[in-house]
């Protein structure tokens, strides 16, 4: 097992980018200066629980293809209840197939940061670095190491496929994961993510984006009726809501623990578990407003600030599981509104 990453010191008190009503010099759990990220309503899970976990972790690691293939929905609820945060960066690693690409791949991380690039591309990367998590100690220094890993991963990536070259959504998905492993590990984290579970989300025109979002629709359809019924009505299209949560995979979107848990589920069981979150947090955040929500003012409002308690690591988690949805169901609405934009397309 790699040895825990060594974190940059941060000094942020002398950024004036930062504008903070509250600034703390003491980073919280998850290296975050001046906000809260750490649910306080959430009682921790006792230690006794998280040893525990972390052997029957350790011992799946350890023996990876055989619960892979003999005991796969064993890891699927291990996965559901919460990787242990001491583990975790190294069964993302195994849980996207990032380890085994870097394994194939040795020094192409290296070559791919040694290339020139696209200066449109680096340009672009330059420009962004400074917008991501900037109340984090990581990033919140100007040309400082976190920053600096960033720009390597984004244009590692921009060299690697040159056709979707560098989209302003990677940045967030490549901080989050520069937060938890050392960079030629985020690198290939990244390309997992982008090729295999958010594949086609960054090319240009983004259609597959707007036809999950039209999938998003039509699964709210069998979950929450009402709700559907009221963005239709208001004729509130999909993009105008979900595109930032699917793109930044709710990086830029839930608190920090709930991110965390639901990428435990996202990398093990895939897309739908965006979807299944986008699912909760529309039915979570409208079904009790539905009146106070005459205009799409009001209820894109609604959508953008769902109850707190809503958001809560455990109880979004649960309100996912009881969602009543089978593999059937995804693959019906998939293959309807494919064949419905096709369709389109044709006319």
């Amino acid at each position: 097992m790699a040895a825990p990453r060594a974190q940059p010191e941060a000094d942020c008190s002398d950024d004036s980018s930062q504008d903070w009503s509250i600034v703390s010099t003491v980073p919280d759990k998850y290296g975050f200066f001046g906000q809260e990220h750490v649910q306080t309503n959430h009682p921790p899970v006792p230690r006794e629980v998280v040893l525990s976990r972390e052997k029957k972790w350790l011992r799946m690691l350890s023996n990876w293809d055989y619960f892979m293939q003999e005991k796969h929905s064993k890891l699927r609820k291990r996965c559901r209840k919460g990787i242990p945060h001491s583990l975790r960066p190294r069964a993302w690693q195994f849980l996207c197939g990032a380890q085994a690409l870097q394994d194939k791949h040795k020094v192409l991380y290296q070559s791919l940061t040694e290339q020139p690039g696209d200066p449109k591309c680096l340009d672009d990367i330059k420009k962004d670095l400074h917008r991501q998590f900037p109340q984090h100690e990581m990033f919140c220094s100007e040309n400082g190491v976190g920053q600096q890993e960033l720009f390597l991963v984004l244009k590692g990536f921009s060299v690697l496929d040159p056709e979707v070259g560098y989209c302003q959504a990677q940045a967030p998905l490549a901080a989050f994961l520069l937060m938890h492993m050392p960079t030629e590990q985020a690198f290939w984290c990244l390309v997992s993510v982008c090729h295999k579970y958010l594949n086609g989300y960054y090319s240009h025109g983004m259609q597959q984006i707007q036809i999950d979002g039209d999938i998003l629709f039509g699964l709210l359809k069998k979950v929450a009726p009402q709700v559907y019924r009221h963005l239709k009505r208001q004729k509130i299209e999909p993009v105008l809501y979900m595109t930032e949560w699917f793109l930044c995979a709710y990086t830029r979107t839930l608190p920090w623990s709930t991110v965390l848990r639901v990428w435990d589920m996202f990398l093990f069981e895939g897309v739908k578990v965006l979807f299944k979150v986008g699912l909760v947090l529309l039915k979570g955040s409208l079904q009790p407003r539905l009146k106070r929500c005459p205009t799409m003012y009001e209820t894109l409002e609604a959508i953008r600030q769902p109850p707190p308690g809503l958001l809560e690591e455990e109880a979004l988690v649960q309100h996912m599981l009881r969602l009543k949805l089978t593999e059937e169901d995804f693959q019906k609405e998939h293959s309807r509104q494919v064949a419905k934009r096709q369709k389109r397309l044709q006319h």
